[in-house]
Order: structure tokens, then C-alpha cells, then sequence
């Protein structure tokens, strides 16, 4: 899932160790994205944009800030969690959902304009 996400989209990072980590669970952050506005264009994908054990507090991720975690990615941060049962095309599935979703909200972000320090 994570090189399938970062092959797709430029401004993917992963929050957390790349190997010492749970092998089941994926924090990734896109860049220019809200985070609730992905969540809410995908609800038919399983994500949360908190920790595990705080899914009910709209408080940014205390874990992704113990990390230190930039506050711009924390705020477009998505927690994926597979389990046993995830089937093959079901990560196939979110993976297709996450690249339209992402791509679709960036078109439609306002452009930044670029102010020269002259």
C-alpha cells in the first residue's frame, strides 16, 4: 500500500519508523490535503485520522506528535489498518480510492501563490 501511495501521488510521507512499526497499520500524511475531507470522500473505506485509541477525540494525533510530527502533516494525516481478514482487493480498492480522492481534493484546493522576498 505505502509504495503503491507514494509511486502515485508526490508529497506522501509516512509518519512513524519505516520497518519498527506494526506491520498492519499505516499513518501517512499528503501534503495539501485535509485530512477530514479525505476521510468524508471516502466513506467506504475504513480510515481514521486518529490514533487507535483515541478515534472519538478531534484532537490532533498525540502519538503523531510525540513523534514530532510536523503540524501541517499531522492535519492531513490518514491511519490505514488492515486486518486478517483484508482481502487482496480490498487494498487494491482503498489504494484506488486514496489516489482519486487525493488527486480530486488537490484540483480543487486554491492555487499558492509564490511570494518573492525582494
Amino acid at each position: 500500500m505505502l509504495s503503491a501511495l507514494t509511486r502515485g501521488l508526490d508529497e506522501v510521507y509516512l509518519n512513524g519508523h519505516p520497518d519498527s512499526r506494526l506491520p498492519n497499520n499505516l499513518n501517512l500524511s499528503f501534503a495539501r490535503v485535509d485530512e477530514n475531507a479525505l476521510m468524508m470522500s471516502m466513506k467506504d473505506v475504513a480510515v481514521s485520522t486518529g490514533s487507535a485509541c483515541s478515534s472519538s477525540t478531534p484532537e490532533p494525533s498525540h502519538v503523531l506528535r510525540a513523534l514530532r510530527v510536523p503540524a501541517a502533516r499531522v492535519s492531513s494525516a490518514i491511519r490505514f489498518g488492515l486486518g486478517r481478514m483484508t482481502t487482496e482487493e480490498e487494498v487494491d480498492y482503498a489504494i484506488d480510492r486514496v489516489l482519486t480522492e487525493v488527486r480530486r481534493l488537490r484540483s480543487q484546493a486554491p492555487a499558492m501563490k509564490v511570494v518573492s522576498a525582494v
